[in-house]
């Protein structure tokens, strides 16, 4: 199932980006869609993601800032980052996984898009 993520960017400390991410293809077996990051060298940590049936995973450190959301008639999910702090700056990636498990871990995820690069200037 590809994945096609847009909305990454610069953008200064405190301020806001959208990143979007499309389905297409095969998507009836998509049953969670959401975001991991990763910053120069480090490890891919998990940042959102979201389940058919709305609920919504966070990382600690992005609770109360970011917003994942799901139009399930576009097969389109949605990261609404708000308050933007310097640390994170991070190729973003899009997943999509079918088995509503392990949401949180990379295993949990079988397609992946290509990264959008967000960066936060101090």
């Amino acid at each position: 199932v590809p994945l096609q993520a847009s909305g990454g960017g610069l953008v200064q400390a405190g301020g806001s980006l959208t990143l979007s991410c499309a389905a297409s293809g095969r998507t009836g077996s998509i049953y969670h869609m959401g975001w991991f990051r990763q910053a120069p060298g480090e490890q891919r940590d998990f940042v959102a993601a979201i389940n058919w049936s709305g609920s919504t995973f966070y990382r600690g450190s992005v609770e109360g800032r970011f917003t994942i959301s799901r139009d399930n008639t576009k097969n389109t999910v949605y990261l609404q980052m708000s308050s933007l702090k310097p640390e994170d700056t991070a190729v973003y990636f899009c997943v999509a996984g079918d088995s509503g498990r392990w949401v949180r871990y990379l295993r949990g995820y079988d397609y992946w898009g290509q990264g959008t690069q967000v960066t936060v200037s101090s």
